[in-house]
C-alpha cells in the first residue's frame, strides 16, 4: 500500500514520539497483527485520559505507517492554530449540535479506505471502568462495510486525565498496556453491535490491566472494583450532569 505525503501530520507523528521517548514510555503492545494494513476500519477506544488518540496512533504507526482520522469535538476545531492543523490532518469535526455533516464525513473517509479513530463512550470515564457506549461507531461501521476494532488503553490516564492533576514525575516511565482486539464484522443492527463492542472492550480491558506492571490499590487510577480510589460510575454520572448544567447556565 502506497502511503500519501502528509508532512504536517508526518511532523505531529515526530513531536508525539519525541515526547513520548523523552518521557520513556515504552507502551506493551498486545494483538498488533489485528490493526489492518490496508483498507477502511473504524477503531474504537477506550476512554480514560486524554492522551489515548495519541498513544493509539503512536502504535499503528510503528506497526504499519497508517494514519488514523480521528473525531474530535468542534471546540477543538475553534482554536486556533490546532483548528487549522487538525483539518489538514483530515481529522473529522463534530459538531454535537448537528452531527450529520460528521457522520457523512466519516462515511466517506472510510469508504475511501481509511482509519476512523472514535471514543464510543463519547466522552472520559472519570470512575476507570468503561460506561454505556454511544452506537456511532457500529453504525458507521455497517453503513461503511468496514470491521470495528476495539482496542483498550490502560495506564494512560496516569499521563493526563480529567479532574487530576498528574505530577512530571509520575508521567516518567509510565507503563502503559494496549490490547487490540480482533475486528468484529458488525450486523444489521447497531444495537446488538454496540453491546458486543462494549463486551469486548470490557475483556480487553481485563486483559490490560493484568498485564499492567503497577499496582493499583489505593490508586486514584484504578476503579474501586479493583481495590483503588477512582469515584464510582455512580458519582461520575452525577458529577457529569452537574458539569453539564453549569455549561448550560454560562451559555
Amino acid at each position: 500500500m502506497k502511503y500519501r505525503n502528509e508532512p504536517i501530520y508526518t511532523g505531529a507523528i515526530g513531536v508525539g514520539r519525541f515526547m513520548f521517548g523523552a518521557l520513556r514510555l515504552k507502551p506493551k503492545v498486545i494483538g498488533a497483527q489485528h490493526l489492518p494494513d490496508a483498507g477502511g476500519a473504524v477503531i474504537a477506544m477506550t476512554h480514560f485520559g486524554y492522551l489515548e488518540f495519541a498513544l493509539v496512533e503512536w502504535v499503528t504507526w510503528l506497526h504499519n505507517r497508517r494514519r488514523i482520522r480521528f473525531m474530535a469535538k468542534k471546540p477543538v476545531f475553534d482554536k486556533k492554530p490546532i483548528g487549522a492543523l487538525m483539518r489538514n490532518m483530515k481529522h473529522i469535526e463534530v459538531d454535537m449540535k448537528a452531527g450529520g455533516g460528521a457522520y457523512a464525513a466519516a462515511v466517506a473517509a472510510l469508504h475511501a479506505g481509511e482509519l476512523i479513530g472514535v471514543f464510543p463512550e463519547a466522552g472520559v470515564s472519570s470512575s476507570m471502568t468503561i460506561r454505556d457506549l454511544k452506537t456511532g461507531a457500529a453504525r458507521l461501521a455497517h453503513e461503511a462495510g468496514v470491521p470495528l476494532i476495539p482496542i483498550a488503553v490502560w495506564g494512560g490516564q496516569r499521563l493526563m486525565t480529567k479532574g487530576h492533576k498528574t505530577r512530571m514525575r509520575d508521567r516518567f516511565g509510565a507503563p502503559i498496556t494496549i490490547v487490540i482486539g480482533e475486528p468484529i464484522t458488525v450486523a444489521a443492527d447497531p444495537t446488538d453491535a454496540t453491546a458486543h463492542l462494549k463486551a469486548t472492550l470490557e475483556e480487553l480491558l481485563v486483559i490490560a490491566q493484568q498485564n499492567f506492571p503497577l499496582d493499583g490499590t489505593g490508586q486514584w487510577w484504578q476503579p474501586q472494583s479493583l481495590g483503588g480510589t477512582a469515584i464510582t460510575p455512580e458519582e461520575a454520572a452525577a458529577w457529569e450532569v452537574e458539569r453539564a448544567a453549569r455549561k448550560a447556565a454560562l451559555g
